[in-house]
């Protein structure tokens, strides 16, 4: 669960952008020219930019240094507070590949023509949906919407059909979610693309009448699992990792997949995408094909992330409902608006 940077003060923001490097694999400039820190014979160290866990990719780019001898220096960030600063650097930008937890993150600076094009090869190792239609980037794992309730406060016939029920009456004080998070603002996008902007807006209210604010899908969580609120809206892996390690913040917690289509079934991708502005583009390329190809996404499923592995042939870990059994509703991932979303939510009060 991260946070993300539109409705952060400007010195926030300042302060992300001077954050310290995370070194993966090797230490190395992430600012200097071509050239530098290269010996003869070196291959380039690539400088990511990082929005997705920094666990798992901490362990995803160390195969990858370790299957292709080059070496990668992490900046770890938030979706849009790494999309504002890349946006922000333009051509003079260091990074070389930026990597989300969810999309919009990726259609704001793809907004601005920043990327360059996704070798077809490395499309071609995942369906279609994962890849916006210019192809500027590609998605390597993906995210299950799902509500999390107290099943001693909510029985099965309470649960709603549909997450645009969350903002009837019947719900005041009895949902939580976390607006400030990437994540939620993600399934808020999809929440227009599916339904348009009258009715997304007449759903933000409702959500800004009923339900509880917390600070992070994890805190949902807990906060449904001691009683405090009856349910929450967050993404899967949240309650199965906490189940895998002590059911500490979970025991008492269910979650159900809505299915059917509905927005409260979204997938979110998470996308990885090479710099126009990038020096090392062939080995930049790498990284992206290696993160969607066939070993980057074992890494993924034998991680302790439980996200989901959207590569061709790809099989996911087994304590993860299969992603033929979800039923998520058809969204175009370059028409989920994150900077729209944030006005609206913004409007709504939610941030």
């Amino acid at each position: 669960m991260r946070f993300t940077a539109p409705a952060r003060s400007k010195a926030g923001l300042a302060a992300a952008l001077v954050a310290l490097s995370v070194v993966v694999a090797a230490c190395g400039s992430a600012t200097g020219s071509a050239d530098e820190g290269k010996g003869a014979g070196d291959k380039a160290t690539l400088t990511l930019y990082n929005a997705q866990h920094e666990d798992l990719m901490a362990l995803m780019v160390a195969d990858f240094t370790k299957t292709t001898g080059i070496k990668v220096n992490m900046r770890n960030g938030e979706d849009f507070e790494l999309g504002n600063q890349i946006v922000q650097e333009g051509k003079a930008s260091p990074a070389d590949v930026f990597v989300t937890e969810n999309s919009p993150a990726m259609t704001l600076v793809d907004s601005k023509r920043l990327f360059a094009k996704v070798d077809n090869a490395t499309l071609a190792q995942v369906p279609a949906q994962f890849a916006p239609a210019d192809k500027d980037w590609v998605g390597f794992a993906a995210r299950s919407t799902v509500f999390a309730y107290n099943p001693s406060q909510l029985k099965a016939a309470d649960l709603p059909a549909s997450i645009m029920d969350l903002a009837k009456p019947a719900w005041k004080g009895k949902v939580g979610i976390s607006p400030a998070g990437a994540d939620f603002q993600a399934i808020v996008s999809a929440v227009l693309a599916l339904k348009g902007e009258p009715a997304t807006v007449a759903w933000l209210k409702g959500l800004k009448t009923n339900a509880k604010v917390y600070a992070g899908n994890s805190a949902v969580l807990k906060a449904v699992n001691a009683g405090e609120v009856h349910s929450g809206v967050i993404y899967h892996y949240y309650w199965l990792k906490d189940q895998a390690e002590s059911g500490a913040n979970s025991r008492n917690v269910k979650q159900m997949y809505f299915g059917d289509k509905d927005p409260g079934a979204f997938l979110s991708t998470s996308g990885a995408g090479v710099l126009k502005s990038s020096k090392h583009q062939s080995e930049a390329q790498q990284l992206v094909k290696y993160l969607n190809g066939a070993a980057g996404q074992k890494v993924l499923a034998d991680s302790k992330a439980l996200e989901y592995p959207i590569g061709n042939g790809a099989k996911a870990n087994k304590a993860l409902k299969p992603l033929t059994e979800l039923s998520p509703p058809i969204v175009n991932v370059d028409s989920l608006n994150g900077p729209n979303v944030v006005e609206l939510m913004q409007q709504a009060g939610l941030l």
